[in-house]
């Protein structure tokens, strides 16, 4: 008897970003392709009946929707289940059933997981506990304090926890996709579909060095506030915590304190993120060598530049500067 090819089903949220749902669907359709037979099975469902309204206005057409799926006397047997997120993802109401959905659907499947913020829909059914992920870096923090027993790690690409998977932010999903190829049929068809899509095999670097975590506002009191602006503005200045005390009319001690429990950050860290920040700045600008960033940052050696650069964004001040620099 023919087996029939394993069925991957994508379920994409109410006001899904498109790249999250086709991104994977065109690895595993090249795979498909590539290989002159079906290897997969791919399906589309949604959490609701009629087309999804993607985050982009345009409307997708489900094959089935969870009322449909869950009604059904005898269902495929779902071999993967990706979950496609959302820009509001981490604001959804699902439906009961949804949240049943995905833990019967978990239990059974060889494999589970989500692209980008589809990670808090898992989280809110209970999937997630006591796992490592990851997810948009935008969300990653929201997901890690909502969630303290789930495991976030902000700067992976993808994440392999057991028969878990997640991926970060939209365009990682095709990443995902091709690692899950990757695991099924080999690393030279793999190989062979990151060719033909014109995607990195492996990404260099994690997602930190896409983010703009460092341009986020100021928080706390008003005191806290003008220090934080302060930083910004002056990153190459004494910036240890007594002279920031001193700037605040506070002791060190209660000024680290404050800072710490309203900003969310010791005064060294931020001081260091927004450093490098600056940093970012000046390196896509093109114009500077890393030993004048350094300098113009605060650091007092392009090695000290290089291991903060390297702990807060994932990739060298050098790689990034080839990456993101306006100067061709």
């Amino acid at each position: 008897m023919k087996k029939n090819p394993p069925k991957i089903v994508i379920l994409a949220l109410p006001g899904v970003q498109l790249l999250d749902v086709s991104g994977p669907l065109d690895v595993f359709a090249e795979a498909n392709r590539l290989a002159g037979r079906m290897l997969y099975d791919l399906q589309l469902f949604s959490t609701e009946a009629g087309p999804i309204r993607s985050s982009s206005g345009a409307r997708l057409v489900a094959d089935a929707w969870l009322g449909e799926a869950l009604l059904q006397a005898n269902p495929v047997a779902i071999d993967t289940l990706l979950v496609a997120g959302s820009p509001d993802a981490a604001d959804v109401q699902f439906h009961d059933r949804t949240l049943k959905w995905l833990q019967q659907t978990a239990a059974q499947s060889r494999r589970f997981g989500s692209v980008c913020t589809g990670a808090f829909a898992l989280a809110k059914a209970g999937l997630l506990t006591n796992k490592r992920v990851t997810t948009h870096w935008a969300g990653a923090d929201q997901l890690a304090a909502r969630y303290p027993d789930v495991e976030v790690q902000a700067d992976a690409i993808h994440v392999r926890d057991g028969k878990l998977r997640t991926a970060a932010g939209v365009t990682a999903g095709l990443d995902l996709a091709l690692a899950l190829v990757e695991e099924d049929h080999g690393h030279d068809l793999a190989k062979a579909i990151a060719a033909q899509l014109v995607m990195f095999f492996k990404r260099p670097g994690g997602q930190m060095q896409f983010s703009r975590k460092g341009e986020s506002a100021p928080a706390g009191r008003s005191v806290l506030q003008e220090i934080q602006r302060y930083i910004a503005a002056n990153p190459a200045t004494d910036l240890s915590v007594e002279a920031l005390a001193t700037r605040s009319g506070l002791s060190p001690r209660h000024f680290a304190r404050l800072f710490h429990s309203e900003v969310g950050d010791t005064p060294a860290a931020w001081v260091e993120a927004a450093r490098v920040n600056r940093a970012r700045e000046l390196l896509e600008s093109g114009q500077l060598a890393p030993k004048q960033v350094a300098g113009l940052c605060g650091f007092s050696s392009v090695d000290i530049l290089r291991r903060a650069f390297t702990r807060q964004v994932g990739v060298s001040p050098v790689e990034y500067r080839k990456r993101f620099s306006q100067v061709g």
